[in-house]
Order: structure tokens, then C-alpha cells, then sequence
């Protein structure tokens, strides 16, 4: 018992020097494959940070050394994109100052011709339908094909006495 304990122990077949050839073999093959792998991933793909996951380094110095070269394309790549959202952002900015300064233009014409109007308003004869504005207002209609507005035409309703 002691005999096949002592076989045993290091595998089923642990003095078999052929078993033995096969898993250095194996494992010789796998190493180099997965040196292969790593490298056909660093090849592909220089920026993505997967490939510094995957490698196995020979000494903590190269560890360090591809970390922070990756650390340094990450930087730069956070750099850029902080001034393409600053570059957006005062974009955005000028374009909200240009639709303001447009607003207060149409809000100035506005009080404008309500100014006008106003004023004109006294000018017109009592017998014109455009006398009343807030009548007229419920008349007009948006034509959205033309994009204006479509008025009523004046009219002087001209009454007579018998």
C-alpha cells in the first residue's frame, strides 16, 4: 500500500516520464500562445486598455512603465475631450447671446408698432371696420403656406338716413 501511495501521490502515473514530455509540451504551447494572443491584441487595438489586463510582465518596472504610457493616452484623450465640451459650450454660449439679442430686436419692434398702432388708431374714421383693433385681430387668420398673416379688408360702412 505504501508502495502505490507513494505512485500515486504525485498523480496517477507520476514517475511516467512521457506524461511528463507532454505537459511541459503543452504548457510550452500555451505560453507561446498566449504570447501570441497578447500580442496580436496589442497590435489591433494600441489604445484600448484591455491588453494591459491581459500581459504577463517580466519585472514590476515593465508593469509600470506600459500602465503609465496608458495612463498618459488616457490623459491626453480626457484633454481633448475637456476642450471639444469647452469648445460646445461657448458655441452654445454665443448661439444663446445671438437669440437673445434677437428677441430683445423683436420685442423693441414690437412695442414699436404697437406704438403706431396705437397712435393711428385715432386717425381712423368710426365708420371703418379697422377702427375696433381687437376685432380685427379675431378676424386675421396665419396662412401657413404663405407664412403671413391674412387681414381683413378694410371696409366703410357708410349709413344713411332716410
Amino acid at each position: 500500500l505504501h508502495m502505490l501511495e507513494r505512485q500515486v501521490i504525485g498523480g496517477e502515473q507520476a514517475k511516467n516520464k512521457d506524461l511528463k514530455e507532454k505537459r511541459k509540451c503543452r504548457k510550452k504551447y500555451a505560453d507561446e500562445r498566449r504570447m501570441q494572443l497578447v500580442a496580436a491584441l496589442q497590435q489591433s487595438d494600441e489604445d484600448s486598455s484591455d491588453w494591459v489586463l491581459l500581459n504577463v510582465y517580466d519585472s514590476i518596472q515593465e508593469e509600470v512603465h506600459a500602465k503609465s504610457k496608458l495612463l498618459k493616452k488616457m490623459q491626453e484623450k480626457l484633454r481633448a475631450a475637456e476642450t471639444e465640451i469647452k469648445d460646445l459650450q461657448s458655441e452654445f454660449e454665443l448661439e444663446k447671446i445671438d437669440y437673445l439679442s434677437t428677441i430683445r430686436r423683436l420685442e423693441r419692434d414690437l412695442l414699436l408698432f404697437q406704438q403706431l398702432l396705437d397712435q393711428v388708431q385715432s386717425l381712423v374714421r368710426r365708420d371703418c371696420n379697422y377702427s375696433n383693433l381687437e376685432k380685427i385681430k379675431q378676424q386675421s387668420v396665419w396662412d401657413e403656406e404663405n407664412g403671413c398673416w391674412k387681414i381683413p379688408e378694410p371696409v366703410v360702412q357708410r349709413t344713411r338716413l332716410p
